[in-house]
């Protein structure tokens, strides 16, 4: 008979580790640089499993380094994301689902990211509040390279306050301390933490916890913020205080070792689009949120709203990924067609559609137009006979497509 609850040097169960399995194989994820996937690894699950906890519970388990992608982003240049291995994804989860319940109820209310409970959409919906309301201002912040230089000895500082346990600071110094394979091989890490590590997101809000939200909440208990991971936006009712703020945040930031990205950080004046002469900047992005004025449909009529929809940059990067799916090649049914397509738009509908939806009809629009293509080449159809068929496809089956909802054919 197993004993899940069989423990060594340190209190790690194996129902701990069985059950941090769980859930990294529930999110998937791609392999690091052992080239293991969760599938290979599951091959010998019992027994691999059992290695991983006698060398976590014994204190002699140590991280591989992690493998270094570059992925494109939106806004140009690239972000580095450090893919660990299948096993210590494992082994982070374990110290994660520890950690977590005992940090989680201290963190401030207006910290939105990588939280129980809490999503991107709460932080999207009070920022729109507060823009609505008697803030004026909002300073757009950006931490320069936040991930690559988070400071080890104030990182392990910070989660010393939490717990005292000492397999839980002696695995996260380790994680912290992982070299990184790129293209000039392993390098070794002084100071940072790789962004694609699971427990990554975790340790980020207990730095910024005490690197900035207790610090605002304790100096500046009038200001509102929402922060979303290391994503942050400031209200101020006027543009000095707006200046003001962002001057004071820049030096604590340098006092945790941290920078402005001062070619990112920006002050917005989020009210009347007829004073963009007068106060400049009039939009920012939160989130893959662009929040501009615009005239929004209520019950009075159109009004003029400072309100979010789907960034630009969000919709580009929407398009590229309709793009890279390469939809007229695929030699399937419609209705097979649908199952490929429908998993990838519900997730853009569900996040993006949430404020605002009829903003992104351009953007299924584009995406239909890919399925006429679709049509015209597997079917061999002209263009007028492909919209026809679809049509008629449309009345019959109305939800086939998930997009169909917001822009039908």
């Amino acid at each position: 008979m197993i004993d899940y609850y069989e423990t060594k040097a340190h209190p790690i169960t194996r129902k701990m580790v069985w059950e941090a399995y769980k859930k990294v194989k529930s999110k998937g994820g791609s392999a690091g640089i052992d080239e293991q996937s969760l599938e290979n690894y599951a091959v010998k699950l019992p027994e691999n499993l059992y290695k991983l906890w006698n060398r976590m519970s014994s204190g002699s388990y140590f991280p591989l380094p992690v493998k270094e992608v570059k992925i494109p982003k939106s806004s140009g240049g690239s972000r580095t994301l450090g893919i660990p291995t299948v096993e210590d994804r494992i082994a982070q989860q374990v110290v994660k689902s520890y950690l977590e319940p005992k940090v989680d109820s201290s963190f401030h209310p207006d910290s939105y990211g990588y939280r129980p409970g809490r999503n991107a959409h709460q932080a999207i919906a009070s920022a729109a509040s507060r823009c609505a309301s008697y803030y004026s201002w909002v300073v757009d912040l950006d931490i320069k390279g936040f991930f690559d230089n988070l400071d080890h000895e104030l990182m392990m500082k910070a989660l010393q306050y939490y717990t005292t346990e000492k397999w839980v600071l002696l695995y996260v110094e380790r994680w912290l301390k992982t070299g990184t394979e790129g293209k000039a091989g392993i390098e070794t890490r002084k100071k940072g933490t790789p962004q694609g590590g699971v427990i990554s997101p975790l340790l980020a809000n207990i730095f910024l916890h005490f690197g900035f939200d207790k610090w605002m909440e304790r100096t500046y208990p009038y200001i509102r913020f929402e922060r979303y991971c290391d994503d942050l936006i400031i209200h101020a009712q006027t543009e000095k205080q707006a200046v003001f703020i962002k001057d004071k945040i820049s030096q604590r930031l340098k006092e945790c070792k941290l920078e402005l990205n001062e070619g990112k950080t920006h002050i917005v004046y989020c009210r009347n689009e007829h004073h963009r002469e007068r106060h400049g900047l009039v939009q920012f992005d939160f989130l893959g949120y662009t929040f501009r004025p615009r005239y929004c449909p209520t019950q009075k009529g159109l009004q003029l709203m400072f309100s979010p929809c789907m960034s630009a940059r969000a919709k580009v990067k929407v398009l590229e990924a309709i793009r890279k799916m390469n939809i007229k090649r695929l030699k399937v049914s419609i209705q097979e067609l649908a199952k490929i397509l429908n998993p990838k738009i519900r997730g853009w509908i569900n996040y993006y559609c949430a404020v605002n939806k009829w903003t992104t009809v351009g953007l299924w629009w584009r995406l239909h137009l890919r399925i006429v293509r679709w049509v015209m080449k597997i079917r061999k159809k002209s263009k007028a006979r492909a919209v026809k068929w679809l049509k008629e496809i449309y009345k019959s089956q109305p939800t086939l497509f998930a997009h169909w909802q917001l822009q039908r054919p």
